[in-house]
């Protein structure tokens, strides 16, 4: 369980540096601003947590739903963002409603930074026993500021084409998803398993994809005449 919050951790922070990367400059360095001041100013709040309070709070089932909600809201923003900037850059014309959703989108870094920008602090002062608390978070918040500005640069640098990071970072707010899955569960099942089909069930569904199969089919058809009579 601790492992795979650790891996969503990891994702969070790479995909905010990710999206960072489709922002301007002085845009950039604000956001990492506020992940640097927000780091420095909660180690009178870290410092009251402990290893076992955090134990206790990943094997609680009832937040862990709390947080699945969170992560899938922050995901599903993501992914569309994505979606969003790829049907901008593709389309001949776009109407002004799409391009206001794309900037509130775009400005959107996400909120799933600041817990694990905690929880990193948490565990720097947990193996910095004895040092002076605000020395340890205003260190790590110089720290976090750097590779902010700095993992951003690089990315652009490391990938300069937008579409592929886009497409990266739909993928992995996807696994992140995926993830966030199995972290909820934690073992358990929703419902009971079952040793027989349900054919009339399974009928159904396989006919409403025939006929939503159809239909999509039908109207890709009539679009592409429409698009070949204007021609």
């Amino acid at each position: 369980m601790e492992t795979i919050v650790l891996v969503i951790m990891i994702l969070v922070c790479f995909n905010y540096i990710l999206k960072q990367t489709c922002r301007k400059l002085y845009s950039v360095v604000f956001s990492a601003a506020v992940c640097t001041l927000f780091t420095g100013s909660m180690w009178r709040y870290a410092i009251e947590q402990s290893k076992w309070q955090i134990s206790v709070w990943l094997s609680d089932s009832a937040l862990m739903l709390d947080v699945a909600v969170i992560l899938t809201i922050e995901v599903a923003v993501q992914m569309a963002f994505c979606v969003l900037s790829a049907h901008i850059q593709t389309s001949e014309k776009v109407n002004s409603r799409t391009i206001w959703t794309y900037r509130i989108l775009r400005w959107f870094p996400g909120v799933l930074i600041f817990p694990v920008l905690f929880s990193l602090l948490v565990s720097v002062i947990f193996i910095l026993p004895g040092t002076s608390f605000p020395l340890v978070a205003w260190s790590l918040a110089g720290a976090v500021f750097v590779v902010l500005t700095a993992g951003t640069y690089g990315m652009k640098r490391l990938l300069p084409e937008k579409e592929i990071r886009l497409e990266l970072l739909f993928l992995s707010n996807a696994l992140i998803a995926a993830l966030g899955i199995i972290a909820t569960v934690n073992g358990r099942t929703a419902v009971a398993g079952v040793s027989e089909a349900d054919w009339p069930a399974l009928a159904g569904i396989c006919g409403l994809i025939v006929i939503g199969f159809a239909w999509g089919f039908t109207i890709y058809r009539i679009r592409l005449k429409r698009i070949i009579k204007t021609k």
